[in-house]
């Protein structure tokens, strides 16, 4: 495991020094030869692409303002990498096209110098704003209303109010700010029940420890309670301290076991699937529900939204997931519709209710131009005695 993680992240960070060396090559292209400004571009670029992972690094030694620092510039250069990448390419196959056709007008070809540098300036005017309002994206919280129907007697509940967010991602880059609209927003809503399928915490927890993030935390209030799972950052970030910190701020987690609440209704939760490849197996779903009755509702907390049919061939009413964040940044959002049944939204299976969250917070880059951060409102009716 520990070799599979160091391969595949050397292969990451290849790949992302390959793009920023791209990017610092079409920005010389620009730039006259006897300028100084090239050496400033060059090591510019050079220390954006590598501030997150020193910030990372760093914050994992001894957190401070240099590697807050550090993890802000480098995650907003990642977003920005991702435009710039994109609009380069485009413009390199124009450029090739134009080699091979001729369809350009002559009067580009006059001061190809003077033609690179305007399209430069409006590259990096796109990139800035298309962030910037990824950036803002993620402060606006939009609360998703969603009603269902589910066929099964939960004791003498008609109906039942829950809700549930998921990819909080708690840390240097959604600190207390965020959490507290997030609170805010929850509480509002005065749900029976509030659950969290994983991600709560981003990578280390140091910065949510540092900024007392827990006694923010705390102040979730539900009837039934606050309850969540483990997602793949908290075994990234260390799962056992960081399951520690959740359960001592009110948190109660589901670690692969089913609470019974009000004598009504299940609600289970599993480990994330990446338990799978650092301890050992995680239960499958139907080892997990083996001595639930099946006459009452389960509701299933499971991160990764794979394998939807075993919730749906043991009888889960609804199962919640994250993970996705629908791609965060365009056009990610068409890989991982590519690779999950449901990359965002609902989807119901025979009996089944799904709901895959785009999450609340996000990974690396505090941007979204693809997805709103959600919180859901989930109301359940019940079929009456």
């Amino acid at each position: 495991m520990k070799y599979a993680f160091i391969i595949f992240f050397t292969i990451i960070l290849s790949l992302y020094a390959a793009v920023n060396y791209y990017i610092i090559s079409k920005g010389l292209s620009v730039i006259p030869g006897q300028s100084s400004w090239r050496t400033v571009w060059i090591w510019a670029v050079v220390v954006l692409a590598a501030s997150f992972v020193a910030g990372r690094l760093l914050e994992r030694v001894f957190l401070s303002p240099l590697s807050t620092a550090l993890i802000w510039m480098g995650s907003v250069w990642m977003a920005m990498v991702v435009y710039l990448l994109l609009m380069l390419l485009f413009v390199d196959l124009v450029s090739l096209l134009d080699r091979w056709i001729g369809f350009l007008p002559s009067f580009m070809h006059h001061n190809p110098l003077k033609v690179k540098q305007i399209i430069a300036v409006v590259i990096a005017s796109v990139t800035l704003l298309t962030v910037f309002i990824g950036f803002i994206n993620t402060r606006f919280i939009k609360v998703r209303d969603i009603n269902l129907e589910v066929h099964k007697k939960a004791g003498n509940l008609k109906s039942l109010h829950v809700v549930a967010f998921s990819d909080v991602h708690l840390g240097t880059l959604m600190g207390e700010r965020h959490i507290q609209r997030i609170v805010k927003i929850a509480n509002s809503l005065h749900p029976d029940i509030i659950l969290i399928p994983g991600d709560i915490i981003d990578e280390d927890i140091g910065p949510v420890v540092n900024s007392r993030m827990g006694s923010i935390l705390e102040q979730l209030h539900a009837k039934y309670g606050v309850y969540a799972v483990t997602g793949n950052h908290e075994y990234i970030g260390g799962v056992k301290n960081a399951k520690k910190f959740l359960s001592e701020h009110g948190v109660h987690m589901l670690n692969d076991t089913v609470v019974e609440i009000d004598s009504s209704f299940y609600v289970a939760g599993r480990e994330d699937r990446t338990k799978n490849r650092m301890q050992g197996g995680r239960k499958s779903v139907e080892n997990l529900l083996v001595d639930v009755s099946k006459d009452k509702p389960v509701i299933l907390l499971d991160h990764q939204p794979y394998h939807l049919e075993e919730a749906e061939q043991n009888g889960v009413a609804l199962q919640l997931s994250g993970h996705t964040h629908h791609g965060q940044i365009w056009p990610f959002n068409y890989i991982t519709k590519a690779i999950f049944e449901v990359s965002r939204g609902y989807l119901k299976k025979g009996n089944s209710h799904f709901y895959v969250s785009s999450g609340v917070g996000g990974w690396g880059p505090p941007v979204r131009t693809v997805s709103r951060p959600e919180i859901l409102n989930i109301h359940i009716n019940f079929d009456k005695k």
